[in-house]
């Protein structure tokens, strides 16, 4: 007698083992359709973390799902990928176009600013792949062989830092020399020492006079070595002598 009852609760005990699987299986769609919900913006990178993790959980032995690509694996998967991928490159293409745009308006400006005013002589403002290029000559703000600014120069240098804050990028300011050596008595050691204090000055004017934030400037001097025309003529060694404040579009 003892032995039939310890049968039927072992058969009884059997036939319910189904309710731990399906408890199990609604525990985890409820985790998963919470996650989904909580997700205010869709990141690739998660989803498949969470979709490995499911497919892994229905793929077991044990699990009630016959085994395949689970519930959000294989096609839908690539799908999802291939969606996100494109709204993030429709993102960067707005992006892109929208800073073009700014680039243009700006160039357009200094440009106009340089017409109205008669400056086609001292400076230019050109489009160039690294960004908007605009060269001062260096007559224009300097005086011979020095690196302190004339004050006929600050009103254009006003007008640059007055647009340099809707382009939001970094802005290179590069001094150059013709390749005569400096006469004796100067102050600097060389041209790599002058073109460096130049465009120092400049920089410390748009962040000291102009009030702009330091972290988007970097200054540097290059001497001679990169004439825009031989240093062959005096008119040549004039073009080359210049400071270049590049608006750069990488930054």
């Amino acid at each position: 007698m003892a032995r039939r009852n310890k049968k039927k609760a072992a058969e009884h005990e059997n036939n319910e083992r189904w309710l731990i699987t399906y408890a199990d299986l609604i525990t985890l769609l409820l985790i998963f359709f919470v996650i989904m919900y909580s997700m205010s913006k869709i990141d690739v990178a998660k989803y498949e973390v969470i979709a490995q993790v499911l497919n892994f959980t229905f793929q077991k032995a044990d699990s009630p799902i016959p085994a395949g690509q689970g519930v959000v694996g294989g096609a839908n998967l690539a799908k999802f990928k291939e969606n996100g991928d494109k709204s993030r490159s429709d993102k960067m293409q707005e992006d892109l176009a929208e800073k073009e745009k700014r680039f243009a308006d700006t160039l357009e400006k200094i440009q106009e600013y340089i017409q109205q005013n008669n400056l086609e002589t001292q400076i230019s403002a050109t489009n160039t792949p690294r960004g908007i290029a605009v060269t001062l000559n260096d007559l224009f703000l300097f005086d011979l062989g020095r690196a302190d600014l004339k004050q006929a120069s600050y009103p254009i240098l006003n007008k640059l830092a007055s647009l340099f804050p809707t382009l939001n990028t970094t802005i290179s300011i590069e001094g150059h020399t013709d390749n005569l050596p400096l006469s004796t008595g100067s102050v600097y050691k060389d041209n790599w020492g002058l073109s460096n204090e130049r465009s120092l000055s400049v920089l410390r004017y748009f962040i000291y006079n102009a009030k702009l934030d330091p972290k988007k400037f970097v200054s540097t001097g290059y001497g001679d070595t990169r004439p825009v025309v031989d240093n062959d003529t005096p008119e040549n060694r004039a073009k080359n002598r210049r400071v270049e404040i590049v608006l750069l579009r990488e930054g």
